[in-house]
């Protein structure tokens, strides 16, 4: 009798609960606690106006009933109207679908353009939930290598483009390295995908901590991006609404027309008092948020700063930027055996670069993601302390290289 193997059996496990089963039986003093820089999500709650502004929505009985599938018309105005702000577009609230948070917005946009046996180009290092989605849809993810500055390059890319390719999927910045795509790969990737008629899908859920002012590309402008581009957003990092489950499509109507179907199916409306709160963070919070985008860019350059004390022990800083770094270790042993032992010998909490590429790339055994959304300058300069006084077996150069 032939095994039956389901598609989430044949998925591997979620990375972020697999790390956190790492600190188990492991005790941290108030002298040397643990420096989680394990996951991105902001662990403290939205700013005191936005929860006072929810208290009141709690009172309004529409704030607990289904709402409509695509969202809250007046959010899917402001996001549209927010978005032409920074891109210098002309899109509607027509061509913006409200999620429950943006990997859900991913699965459905996914859902909508893909069956069995169809393929989705995602560069490595990889954001592991896109490739867990695939998995389980019968999809197949096509490893896109990155060059040296983990930039994806249409001259690889294009080989891999087969009849059965329906998207190739960009992350900017990028989780997990941190790199900002230059503008002019996205608009190289844009062409490439409009010449192979696929759609392009930019992932800027991380866009309101870009380092560049302004606009980090203006494929908007394109008069023919209807067709083509896709952007995927999540409100939980810029206003601290993880629990709320709050993200964003915004492409043309007739890909929203069957993205509404799958919503419909599997959470009818994204949560209300959610959506409200995204609402009020938009109309409200622009200066808190360019807070909160100041104080991460600090972080970040806290990472640099600090960087040439691992840097003179053999560390590289591969890559920096949003909530993320990406650092390659100078130790014999691979990344996925070393996770453990930080929690146990250094006191922390990361993650094995073997999380985010295929299995079998010798890769992801050399570097570490490390996330810095929850850790301020103080923690950050204890970090590379901790990481500077490692005194593990070395690799050979030739191993490492």
């Amino acid at each position: 009798m032939t095994q039956h193997i389901s598609r989430t059996e044949a998925t591997f496990p979620p990375p972020i609960p697999a790390a956190q089963r790492w600190l188990r039986g492991v005790t941290f003093t108030p002298e040397r606690p643990l420096i989680n820089v394990s996951q991105a999500a902001p662990v403290e709650a939205p700013p005191a106006p936005l929860r006072r502004a929810m208290a009141e929505m709690m009172e309004d009985t529409a704030a607990h009933l289904y709402g409509p599938v695509l969202g809250l018309p007046e959010l899917r105005a402001e996001l549209a109207g927010h978005w032409n702000g920074i891109y210098d577009g002309s899109l509607t609230a027509d061509n913006v679908a409200i999620t429950a948070g943006c990997n859900q917005a991913f699965a459905a946009t996914l859902s909508a353009l893909c069956t069995e046996g169809d393929e989705v180009l995602l560069p490595t290092p990889w954001y592991f939930n896109n490739k867990m989605w695939l998995d389980m849809q019968g999809v197949t993810s096509v490893p896109l290598p990155t060059d040296g500055d983990l930039i994806p390059q249409v001259a690889t890319a294009e080989p891999l483009i087969t009849p059965r390719t329906r998207a190739i999927v960009l992350v900017s910045p990028n989780n997990p390295s941190g790199v900002e795509y230059p503008a002019e790969t996205l608009h190289a990737f844009f062409d490439l995908a409009q010449r192979h008629g696929i759609r392009l899908i930019v992932d800027e859920t991380y866009k309101d901590f870009d380092i560049r002012p302004g606009a980090p590309h203006d494929l908007l402008q394109r008069p023919d991006h209807a067709a083509t581009l896709i952007q995927l957003y999540s409100f939980s990092k810029a206003y601290r609404l993880t629990g709320h489950r709050v993200g964003a499509v915004l492409a043309d109507t007739a890909l929203l027309s069957e993205i509404e179907k799958f919503q419909d199916t599997v959470a009818i409306c994204a949560p209300q008092l959610g959506q409200r709160a995204a609402l009020w963070g938009l109309r409200n919070l622009t200066q808190w948020r360019e807070g909160e985008r100041a104080e991460i860019l600090d972080r970040r350059a806290a990472f640099e700063e600090n960087a040439p004390l691992i840097e003179a022990a053999g560390w590289k800083l591969r890559g920096l930027g949003a909530f993320f770094a990406y650092l390659e270790h100078p130790f014999a042993e691979g990344s996925s055996t070393l996770a453990p032992k930080l929690v146990r010998e250094a006191g922390i909490l990361a993650l094995p670069a073997t999380m985010f590429v295929p299995e079998g790339d010798a890769s992801g055994e050399r570097c570490f993601r490390l996330a810095f959304a929850n850790v301020n300058r103080e923690t950050i300069a204890e970090l590379f302390r901790r990481l500077a006084a490692l005194d593990w077996p070395l690799a050979t150069q030739d191993a490492a290289s």
